[in-house]
């Protein structure tokens, strides 16, 4: 397995005699309602490399957290694509729909005459805010949590109230020295 060279960004997962080299355009760091192309370097021992037209491979994806047996929430189509210095490796396009944590879950086998070990390889990836066609307030990410960079807002009124309560009680108050002191 030392003949990956993985850039930095790369993720790298060992299953029997098979490694896996995931990228996802752009730069490892997918963004929600975009179009990302994900691909996999798949390698023998020794850096033999496998193409798709070597392997009955699936892709599915699954947003975190996810209970063992819930169905994928996408499964895109594998082709072939040549990246780097692989050719015919298996290629997906993949639009993660909001911001969070999603595991991507690669299982392939041998097509006949291929000799490798059917293998599971699973990923885990954070997709940013990006341009989903939803309105960003109070948009939560997959996980539950406020999407980075997105604010709640509290309506005008919410502002306006407090402040006219504030200038109010002020005014009564100072009547209220102004008739005392006079008598």
């Amino acid at each position: 397995m030392t003949n990956l060279y993985p850039a930095s960004a790369h993720k790298v997962e060992v299953a029997g005699d098979v490694g896996a080299t995931i990228h996802i355009e752009p730069n490892d760091n997918p963004r929600a309602g975009e179009p990302s192309q994900a691909w996999f370097a798949l390698t023998r021992r020794g850096g033999r490399v496998i193409p798709l037209s070597q392997c009955n491979c699936q892709l599915a994806v699954y947003a975190e957290p996810y209970a063992a047996g819930e169905p994928a929430l996408l499964e895109p189509e594998l082709k072939p694509v040549s990246a780097e210095r692989y050719q015919g490796i298996p290629g997906a396009e993949v639009v993660f729909p909001k911001p969070g944590i999603y595991e991507l879950q690669l299982n392939g086998k041998p097509i006949s005459g291929a000799r490798f070990k059917p293998f599971e390889f699973k990923f885990e990836v954070t997709v940013a805010g990006g341009s989903t066609q939803e309105s960003t307030r109070n948009i939560r990410d997959v996980n539950g949590d406020l999407a980075e960079g997105d604010s709640q807002k509290l309506p005008t009124w919410a502002i306006a109230l407090p402040i006219f309560g504030f200038i109010a009680i002020l005014v009564v108050a100072l009547r209220g020295t102004r008739g005392g002191s006079g008598e």
